[in-house]
């Protein structure tokens, strides 16, 4: 016992001061922590992984980051790093349910992201794409049998989209088989809900727009509240997650006669 007591003590004093350099950075990699430390790659990620199970941070892809909150929002080139192997599931179960011939809406997130990166390598036959999001539409502008409808307006630099009124307007003069939408937030009781106003009104526009919605979540967004909601659970066909989603949450979403899939 008493050569496990400094060890552990040792832990908690290293945990802290990783906390302390994410505070201070936002981010910190498993690398920092090694060389700073004098540990191990797997002790490092050991002790991400416990601070992840804790709450105080969330792991990424060789690191891990702050938590998200309504404020400060993560850069996108910073969250599509954050559960990017669940993001790669759930966008290949999306995959499976668009065809030729087609129109589908995009909208801004790395989920939407990686769905884009799985289309530039596997599209249907002419399909029709109509995104607000720059990223997605720099991954598909050059596929030959695709057609982009790009929707402009005000460009939110951290999101990476394009929003207000002039782009609401646009996508009400548009209509698609598919909407595949990505949240902030998803609360089974409430909905879906996002971190800026005028992203939420063009959503709900993209949902008006659209033979059926089907969201895109991993199970990070499970239980989360930002402060503009974008709808309840009227009108959304299916929920796409990872199998991490909390099996209460996935209840209540199937009683309301929503599908959920767990990739």
């Amino acid at each position: 016992m008493s050569k496990r007591k400094p060890d552990r003590m040792l832990a908690e004093e290293r945990r802290r001061e990783i906390l302390r350099v994410l505070g201070q950075n936002g981010r910190v990699t498993v690398e920092e922590i090694a060389q700073r430390f004098g540990v191990s790659s797997v002790t490092a990620r050991g002790d991400l992984d416990m601070l992840s199970e804790a709450g105080a941070l969330v792991r990424s892809h060789g690191g891990g980051l702050r938590p998200l909150t309504a404020k400060p929002e993560h850069a996108l080139r910073v969250r599509e790093g954050i559960h990017h192997e669940e993001k790669q599931r759930i966008a290949h179960a999306a995959l499976q349910l668009i065809e030729p011939w087609q129109t589908v809406i995009l909208c801004t997130g790395s989920t939407s992201a990686e769905l884009a990166a799985q289309l530039a390598r596997n599209c249907p036959e002419h399909l029709t794409v109509i995104t607000y999001a720059l990223n997605v539409a720099s991954i598909l502008q050059e596929l030959p049998d695709l057609s982009l409808v790009m929707i402009g307006g005000i460009l939110r630099s951290v999101s990476s989209a394009f929003v207000g009124p002039q782009a609401e307007q646009m996508m009400d003069s548009l209509h698609a088989d598919h909407c595949f939408l990505s949240t902030v937030g998803l609360d089974a009781d409430i909905g879906l809900t996002t971190l800026d106003i005028m992203e939420a009104q063009l959503n709900r526009r993209m949902m008006s727009a659209s033979a059926q919605v089907t969201v895109l979540a991993d199970s990070s967004k499970f239980g989360r509240r930002s402060a503009n909601r974008i709808t309840g659970w009227d009108g959304i066909r299916r929920v796409i997650t990872d199998t991490g989603a909390p099996e209460e949450d996935i209840a209540k979403l199937r009683t309301r006669g929503i599908e959920v899939v767990c990739a």
